[in-house]
């Protein structure tokens, strides 16, 4: 699994441009599922038939990264960008970055004035995403046109890597780790319900994957599958983020204050009782920031009943976030009792 979620997290997927992301997912899934189609949005369902008149139940995991996007090319070759979902200003100066263009990826960087060259107050200040720009190696706008376009998404670049113990680091872990549990819950799945595994795309931009796929679906209950912010190191209080590497799957029973998922009181006994009765180890969370594809699923239709369980993670919506795989392991354990235990 973790040969999966490295794949995963290396394959750029800015929102709307998760093409390599749902070709890997399409060639692991073929063969283990009953049917996979692309819908008009992009998402990928994957469908694995139970009993006829069974349940129906719908896995979404979102396959869409926050990203960058060329928005300007000046005439001496320079790129201004916009942001693409929710990345602070003060974690983009000086990245390695990669642009995605119809015929490749043209490597960059993020460029800024050197301290040499900066005003005292210039040091102390945040530079604005607006004030930076990308090099690309170009001597003209003539030649930056050349290798890129306006609207090209655009890749932080980092590497999946181990390091200490059962820990992994990597780009777009929000939410490859969702995406790679979906896949191996979909590898063994035996369940009386047909279960409809939706990677969904355009999480981090307002959830509309979610929307649309969950409108032709239409369950009888869902779970998405995310990530959660990790407060278990400096600079952030516990109570804001109680959540911890390596005790086990997060589940949510809100988020956003509320304004998105309060978790369907059906669905927070089953997950509950299944992670009990199979010595699971789980944790509780209610976040006041962040929300997830779970809060567009419960809202289609007459309303969906909904849960979202997520392993923690420390560092999301930076270039670089960390996750324990042991928890990615507990995560699909208790998807699978959960589902396998569908009457």
């Amino acid at each position: 699994m973790k040969g999966l979620l490295k794949r995963l997290s290396n394959a750029p997927g800015v929102s709307g441009f998760e093409e390599k992301v749902r070709e890997l997912i399409f060639n692991e899934l073929d063969g283990y599922v009953d049917q996979i189609k692309i819908d008009e949005m992009g998402n990928l369902i994957a469908i694995k038939n139970g009993i006829p008149d069974g349940k129906r139940i719908m896995l979404a995991a979102h396959m869409d990264e926050i990203g960058l996007m060329v928005r300007y090319i000046d005439k001496n070759g320079f790129i201004k960008f916009s942001k693409i979902g929710n990345l602070n200003d003060q974690m983009l100066l000086n990245q390695d970055i990669s642009i995605q263009t119809s015929n490749g990826k043209i490597n960059g960087v993020i460029g800024s004035k050197p301290p040499h060259k900066m005003k005292k107050s210039e040091k102390n200040n945040v530079v604005e995403y607006d004030r930076m720009f990308i090099d690309i190696g170009a001597s003209s706008r003539e030649e930056a046109e050349k290798m890129v376009g306006v609207g090209d998404p655009i890749v932080i670049n980092q590497n999946f890597q181990d390091f200490g113990y059962h820990l992994v680091k990597g780009k777009a872990l929000d939410n490859r780790v969702g995406c790679a549990i979906l896949v191996e819950v979909l590898k063994k799945v035996d369940s009386s319900a047909t279960i409809y595994g939706v990677a969904t795309v355009q999480e981090e931009v307002g959830l509309k994957g979610a929307k649309t796929s969950t409108f032709s679906i239409n369950p009888d209950m869902a779970l998405a599958l995310d990530v959660t912010i990790a407060g278990d190191h400096p600079g952030i209080k516990r109570e804001d983020a109680p959540s911890e590497l390596g005790k086990g799957p997060s589940i949510v029973l809100a988020d956003e204050s509320g304004d998105g998922i309060i978790t369907h009181p059906m669905v927070k006994k089953l997950l509950i009782s299944e992670a009990e009765k199979e010595n699971i180890p789980y944790q509780l969370e209610v976040r006041e920031g962040g929300t997830t594809d779970g809060t567009a699923i419960q809202l289609t239709r007459q309303g969906i009943p909904t849960g979202v369980i997520s392993p923690p993670s420390r560092y999301i919506h930076t270039p670089v976030s960390v996750v324990n795989m042991e928890d990615i392991d507990y995560t699909v354990k208790l998807i699978l009792a959960v589902l396998n235990d569908v009457k």
